[in-house]
């Protein structure tokens, strides 16, 4: 049996999100990053808020959308500028990375 490793990412989007639903504010999400369309990556969103998810919080998210951090996995973190087409003034932004892999049984 292969052992499918994904990339994870955790970003603060800061002038909110338009999938999978429209929130305005600044709100934190997770997402796989997986083959096939940028659009059908399994997502979640937390509610607008700047405050960085617990690491409970972020388990709790990648089991909601099928997966686990994988054996010895940990966060790392990168600081990087926001993109030049925003329309406020570039920001320095925090970005969580970590491998995860498919739960067994699916979902939780």
């Amino acid at each position: 049996m292969s052992k499918q490793i994904f990339g994870a990412q955790l970003s603060l989007r800061c002038c909110g999100t338009t999938v999978p639903e429209r929130m305005d504010g600044p709100c934190w999400q997770l997402y796989v990053a997986m083959s096939g369309l940028v659009s059908e990556w399994p997502t979640f969103t937390w509610p607008t808020s700047t405050e960085v998810p617990t690491l409970d919080q972020r388990r709790n998210a990648l089991a909601y959308l099928g997966f686990v951090l994988d054996e010895g996995a940990e966060w790392e973190w990168e600081e990087c500028t926001g993109p030049d087409y925003h329309p406020h003034p570039a920001r320095v932004l925090l970005l969580g990375a970590v491998k995860v892999r498919p739960l067994e049984c699916g979902a939780a």
